[in-house]
């Protein structure tokens, strides 16, 4: 049995992720591929009491290395857990957000060290690199508009200038590694951004059987 991929789906709150990600679960299974989703913060009885803790809106004094740590003890419970045995059965293992959201958010937004958490998603992960992100770009002006007058939790609440460094700390990243992350523009129709998603997914297959 061949190892399955690791496939990560990323962007800012709003930028159309979870859409995606059900469009995609959907032509697996018309597909007949096996896959099963995860998302992080959670995943695991241990990550989800972290996640609760993490999205909790009475926890707006929660410092940045607490958050950074919290969101690394969830990532590597998943990844023991549930993650690695996923993808040595040889399934397509879905992550709505992975570890660069974590050097995002708590790196280019919150300022810590970026060398220290790149280390620290080692030490996660066990060195686990997801074979294909997907990287869901919109400004942050339509992210506004998409949430409306919807109940925030604490991430979400952030100012605008958190939310446009975290913008701009994806787009960096996209450009760091530009086979691994697949930059789709997330104001596109929704059909054509599912085209584009699946044809990521086609290339990440082809270049893994040459």
């Amino acid at each position: 049995m061949s190892r399955g991929f690791l496939i990560t789906f990323e962007g800012i709150d709003g930028s159309g992720k979870t859409t995606q990600i059900n469009h995609f679960i959907q032509k697996l299974n018309k597909n007949s591929i096996p896959n099963i989703l995860f998302r992080e913060p959670g995943g695991t009885p241990i990550g989800e009491n972290i996640r609760e803790i993490l999205l909790d809106k009475s926890n707006s004094e929660m410092c940045a290395i607490t958050e950074l740590l919290l969101y690394s003890a969830s990532r590597a419970q998943l990844c023991r857990e549930l993650i690695q045995p996923a993808l040595e059965e040889g399934k397509i293992a879905i992550c709505d957000r992975f570890y660069d959201s974590t050097t995002v958010y708590q790196g280019y937004g919150r300022g810590i060290d970026l060398n220290f958490i790149r280390a620290l998603n080692r030490i996660a992960t066990d060195n686990l690199v997801p074979d294909l992100t997907l990287l869901f770009d919109i400004p942050t002006e339509e992210r506004t508009r998409r949430f409306g007058s919807r109940d925030l939790d604490r991430l979400e609440r952030e100012h605008h200038n958190f939310q446009e460094k975290i913008r701009q700390g994806f787009l960096t990243l996209a450009g760091l590694e530009p086979q691994r992350i697949c930059l789709i523009d997330g104001t596109k129709k929704e059909e054509l951004v599912s085209k584009e998603v699946w044809q990521a997914y086609e290339r990440l297959l082809k270049r893994n059987q040459t």
